[in-house]
C-alpha cells in the first residue's frame, strides 16, 4: 500500500445539448481563476544549510558547493551558525575554528574561488562570506540567510531574549553584524569595517536550540524562555521591517523549529505572525541513545512502533498550534544513524543492537554520499516512508531519493511551503538536492 493517499477526483455529469453561450462563459471564468491561482502561487522553498566549520574541517568550500550543482536547484542558502556573547549580543568568536579567519579574512586563490579569479591582500572582505557573495551574483534569485544559534551556539540565548532593553539590543548587534555588514577589523588584517559585508545576507534564521530546555546542557535557562522567544522574533520582525524601509530591501525572518513532542510544547501560536516561515526538523527521532534500531526520518509512524515520532506528526502539531501549511518548510536529513551487533531478524530494523555505530562523520552518523555506496540489503517501506540498508550486522537508516519522493509528495499534497536539507557537506555531489527539486516540481 502506497503511504501517499491519491487525492479522488469526481466528475459531475453534464446534460447532453448544454447551451454554448454559458459553456463558453464558463470556461473564460475557469482560465481567470486558474490564471490568478498560479499568479499567487509561490515557488516552493528548496533550502540547504552550509555548515561553515567544514571549510576548516573537511575542506568543503563554497566553491565545493557550487561545483556540485546544488546552487540551481537552491532557493536560499542557510549559513550555519552565528554565536552570541555572555551578554546576549551577536558576536564572531575568535576561538572556535578559527572563524574571522575562513568567514572573512582568507584570501582564496583563483583556483578555489567561485569568481575564478584571486582575491587581493587589501581588499575588505574575503573568506567565505566574500565567495557567498560571489556565488549569489552567479546564482542572482539564491536567497541566503545567516542561522543563529544551533545545538552548540544556542547557549546565550536565554539571556540574549530575557528583557525588552536585552532583546533590543541584541536584535540591533545581529542586524548590524549580519545584515548591515559591520564586521570587526582583527588581528592586524586589513578585513572588516562598516558595511563591507552588506547585501551578503538577506535574512536571519533563529535556531534556538531549545527554549524551555532540553538543550545543550549549557544553555542558560528561565522559566519564561519561551514566552521571550516570541517576543524576541516580534523585535526581529519589528526591527527587520525598519530596516526595509531604510534600505529597500526585503529580508527575510525565519526559525527553526523540533520535531519532538515535548519540545513543541516550549512554542506559542503568536510567533508564526511574524515569521515568513518555520522549517521543522524532519530528524533525530532516533539515535545512538536507543537500544533497538529504529529510522530517525520516517515520514507516519511505522506499524512495529505505534509509540514513534514521525514527519508527519510533527508537522501535525505546528499546524495544531496555528501555522499556516503555507509557512512550514519540512527539514530533511542528508545523513544517517548507524547501530552495530544487530540481529538479522526482519532486515534489521527494530532488533536489539549492541551498541551504536562507530563514530564516522560525527558521532554514530554517516552522509548520505557514503551510505549510498554501502553494500549489503536494501529496503524501503513505502507505508512510512523510510528506508535502511543492513550490512554485516551493522544498520543503517536515512533518507534515500525514493524516500525524497515520498516526501516531496506530502508537501505538494498539504500545501506546504517547501524542503529544507541538513547539510549541504553530506550531499557533495548534489544528487539529494536535486531529487528534492524534482519532488516538488
Amino acid at each position: 500500500m502506497n503511504a501517499i493517499p491519491t487525492p479522488p477526483t469526481s466528475r459531475t455529469p453534464v446534460g447532453r445539448r448544454p447551451l454554448l453561450v454559458l459553456g463558453a462563459a464558463v470556461a473564460a471564468v475557469a482560465l481567470l481563476v486558474g490564471t490568478l491561482v498560479l499568479m499567487n502561487q509561490r515557488e516552493p522553498e528548496r533550502i540547504g544549510y552550509f555548515a561553515d566549520w567544514n571549510v576548516a574541517n573537511r575542506g568543503y568550500t563554497v566553491n565545493e558547493l557550487r561545483n556540485s550543482g546544488a546552487p540551481e536547484h537552491l532557493t536560499r542558502l542557510m549559513w550555519a551558525f552565528g554565536n552570541i556573547d555572555r551578554d546576549g549580543l551577536c558576536f564572531i568568536p575568535e576561538d572556535s575554528h578559527d572563524q574571522p579567519w575562513e568567514l572573512y579574512q582568507r584570501r582564496y586563490g583563483e583556483d578555489e574561488s567561485v569568481s575564478g579569479e584571486a582575491d587581493e591582500y587589501e581588499q575588505e572582505l574575503a573568506g567565505g562570506l566574500n565567495q557567498l557573495r560571489q556565488l549569489r551574483a552567479e546564482y542572482p534569485d539564491l536567497g541566503a540567510s545567516l542561522s543563529l544559534g544551533g545545538w552548540n551556539w544556542s547557549v546565550n540565548f536565554s539571556t540574549a531574549a530575557r528583557t525588552e532593553e536585552s532583546r533590543e539590543a541584541f536584535v540591533t548587534s545581529c542586524l548590524d553584524l549580519w545584515l548591515r555588514g559591520d564586521l570587526p577589523v582583527r588581528g592586524g588584517e586589513p578585513q572588516g569595517g562598516q558595511g563591507v559585508a552588506a547585501g551578503v545576507f538577506d535574512g536571519i534564521d533563529l535556531d534556538w536550540e531549545w527554549p524551555g530546555g532540553q538543550g545543550n546542557p549549557d544553555n542558560v535557562e528561565h522559566p519564561d524562555d519561551a514566552r521571550n522567544f516570541t517576543l524576541l522574533v516580534a523585535e526581529f520582525r519589528r526591527q527587520m521591517d525598519e530596516l526595509s524601509r531604510e534600505t529597500g530591501d526585503d529580508y527575510l525572518l525565519t526559525v527553526s523549529l523540533p520535531g519532538g513532542a515535548a519540545h513543541t510544547e516550549a512554542f506559542e501560536a503568536e510567533l508564526f505572525e511574524y515569521v515568513d516561515f518555520a522549517t521543522v526538523q524532519g530528524y533525530d527521532f532516533a539515535g545512538p541513545w536507543n537500544e533497538r534500531t529504529t529510522h530517525h526520518s520516517n515520514l507516519y509512524v511505522p506499524d512495529y512502533n505505534e509509540d514513534a515520532n514521525s514527519v508527519d506528526a510533527a508537522i501535525q502539531r505546528y499546524l495544531d498550534l496555528g501555522a499556516d501549511p503555507d509557512q512550514i518548510v519540512m527539514g530533511i536529513p542528508a545523513f544517517g544513524r548507524g547501530w552495530q551487533g544487530v540481529p538479522a531478524q526482519d532486515g534489521g530494523r527494530y532488533q536489539e543492537a549492541s551498541g551504536p555505530a562507530d563514530d564516522d562523520y560525527d558521532g554514530p552518523t554517516r552522509p548520505f554520499d557514503q551510505l549510498e555506496e554501502m553494500g549489503g540489503r536494501r529496503f524501503l517501506d513505502e507505508d512510512s516512508g523510510s528506508y535502511w540498508v543492513y550490512d554485516g550486522d551493522e544498520w543503517w537508516t536515512y533518507d534515500n531519493p525514493d524516500v525524497i519522493e515520498l516526501k516531496g509528495q506530502y508537501v505538494r499534497d498539504h500545501d506546504l511551503a517547501g524542503m529544507m536539507v541538513w547539510n549541504l557537506d553530506m550531499d557533495p555531489d548534489g544528487d539529494l538536492v536535486r531529487t528534492m527539486r524534482e519532488s516538488l516540481d
